[in-house]
């Protein structure tokens, strides 16, 4: 059974940083693409940042030029590296696994999230 653990979260002050983790236990399928995504309370649970199994990588144009997303991106761990943290920042960041299955949707697997807290 495949599980993505993340790590590395936590309270930071406004032009902070911090470096999230994303650990792979268990076989992992063949994946397309690895990434970060994060929810803040109220708000829909919202991409961040990914990196496909060739090494292309995407981000959300809000964290553009602040975040940096690195690691494998077809079996993990992935890593996301944040400076500049921003209050509007905090939230709970997952990270997927995702395979992408055409016309059928996708399917992902979910770890259970890391919280971001940006506040002096």
């Amino acid at each position: 059974q495949v599980q993505l653990v993340e790590s590395g979260g936590g309270l930071v002050q406004p032009g902070g940083s911090l470096r999230l983790s994303c650990a792979v236990s268990g076989k992992m399928p063949y994946i397309d693409v690895m990434g970060w995504y994060r929810q803040a309370p109220g708000k829909q649970r919202e991409m961040v940042a990914t990196i496909t199994r060739r090494g292309d990588t995407n981000y959300a144009d809000s964290v553009k030029d602040r975040f940096a997303i690195s690691g494998d991106g077809a079996e993990g761990p992935v890593y996301l590296q944040m400076y500049n943290l921003k209050p509007e920042d905090t939230a709970v960041y997952y990270c997927n696994a995702r395979k992408w299955l055409g016309s059928l949707g996708d399917y992902d697997f979910w770890g259970q999230g890391t919280q971001v807290t940006v506040s002096s």
